[in-house]
C-alpha cells in the first residue's frame, strides 16, 4: 500500500509563533519544511523572519542590550496589529 504524503500548509500566525524555534533549529523536519515553504511565498513573514534573525544575532553576541521597560508588550501589540492587517487584506 502506497502512502500518499500530504503537505499541510502553515499560516502567518503559526510561522510567527515558531520563528524563534526556526532560527534556533528547534523544529521537527516536517514543521521546518512547512515554515520554509511559507517563507518562500510570504514576503511579510520573510520580513518578520529577517528582523527576528537580526535581533537574535545582535543579542547572541557578547554585547547584551537591555530592552526598555514595556518593549515586549509594545512589540506584541504591533505584531498583533500587523497580523490583523495581513488577515484583513487576505479576506
Amino acid at each position: 500500500m502506497l502512502r500518499e504524503e500530504q503537505i499541510v500548509e502553515i499560516d502567518c500566525r503559526e510561522v510567527w509563533q515558531e520563528i524563534t524555534n526556526y532560527i534556533e533549529g528547534d523544529l521537527t523536519p516536517e514543521v521546518r519544511g512547512r515554515v520554509d515553504r511559507h517563507l518562500k511565498e510570504c514576503p511579510h513573514c520573510r520580513a518578520v523572519y529577517d528582523g527576528s534573525r537580526n535581533v537574535v544575532r545582535l543579542l547572541g553576541g557578547n554585547n547584551v542590550l537591555e530592552l526598555p521597560t514595556g518593549f515586549s508588550q509594545r512589540l506584541h501589540r504591533r505584531l498583533s496589529a500587523e497580523l490583523a492587517l495581513v488577515d484583513y487584506k487576505r479576506d
